[in-house]
């Protein structure tokens, strides 16, 4: 199982990204999540949905951020919209199978900077 997560880049504050992740290999899917650690702090998980489409956010990014999946691209998406110089961070997406196992991708970097 391999997950490559892309989209991030460098961004002025207020602006967008989205971030997506692919899960190739064999796998039933069950959550997929973004998490993010930034330099000197701990890491978060910033958002997540389940196989229902169940959503949830971390407070400081609900109402800003976005998460959905496409289940036959096997792909997460992450919409940031209105981004903070807080927001930088590398992010991760994070897949937790029915049976119990996670897989982690690679991480993309997320700058926030004018």
């Amino acid at each position: 199982v391999q997950l490559q997560a892309s989209g991030g880049g460098l961004v002025q504050p207020g602006g967008s990204l989205r971030l997506s992740c692919t899960v190739s290999g064999s796998i039933s899917i069950g959550a997929m999540n973004w998490y993010r650690q930034a330099p000197g702090k701990q890491g978060e998980l910033v958002a997540a949905i389940t196989s229902g489409r169940t959503t949830n956010y971390a407070d400081s990014v609900k109402g800003r951020f976005a998460i959905s999946r496409d289940s036959a691209k096997n792909t997460a998406y992450l919409q940031m919209n209105s981004l903070k110089p807080e927001d930088t961070a590398v992010y991760y997406c994070n897949v937790v199978e029915w049976g119990g196992r996670s897989f982690w991708g690679q991480g993309t970097q997320v700058t926030v900077s004018s």
